[in-house]
């Protein structure tokens, strides 16, 4: 088992994407990977409708923000605060403080496996989000990906949305 640990890097706002693929490129340029395993921006779907017309897009769940599972050493602890719009670690003094287990399941970082309870053709609701309190048909499901395309009635139209499967529960 690994000793990397999640920390938390704040950013300018904008950066995060630029501060993450920065610090995957120099991980993997260098071939550090047994240093700094994973670095992400959580970000969830949000859809929107405007004039009937609906849009997705992708929203960050933490702005200025970017979560890096590393194992702390010093040559780790330079290349994330050495990235060009990194303002430092999260923590007392920027000295990096890892998060515990129950934070990075509060957090969202670590994606928490979600049990399959409906197939296509099932009715749902929406049970948090931007959708919720709406009800809908399950087209599909992506277990890989944890969504499911579900169709929605919307101002008279069906409309499909994609939702995570945490968001939606089968209605018996």
């Amino acid at each position: 088992m690994s000793e990397a640990k999640w920390y938390i890097l704040h950013t300018f706002s904008g950066y995060e994407k630029k501060v993450a693929d920065n610090i995957k490129k120099v991980v993997e340029n260098r071939n550090l990977q047994h240093l700094i395993e994973e670095v992400m921006v959580p970000t969830e779907t949000v859809t929107e409708n405007h004039d009937g017309k609906v849009k997705s897009y992708e929203s960050k769940i933490y702005p200025s923000y970017v979560y890096v599972k590393m194992v702390m050493t010093d040559e780790s602890w330079y290349i994330c605060r050495n990235t060009r719009g990194c303002t430092g670690f999260v923590g007392p003094g920027s000295k990096p403080i890892p998060l515990t287990d129950e934070e990075v399941a509060n957090l969202g970082v670590a994606p928490k496996p979600t049990e399959v309870t409906f197939k296509a053709g099932d009715l749902i609701s929406i049970i948090s989000g931007n959708l919720k309190g709406f009800e809908g048909t399950v087209k599909e499901v992506d277990e890989a990906s944890g969504t499911a395309v579900v169709t929605v009635s919307m101002f008279g139209r069906e409309t499909p949305t994609t939702l995570d499967l945490s968001l939606i529960q089968k209605i018996s």
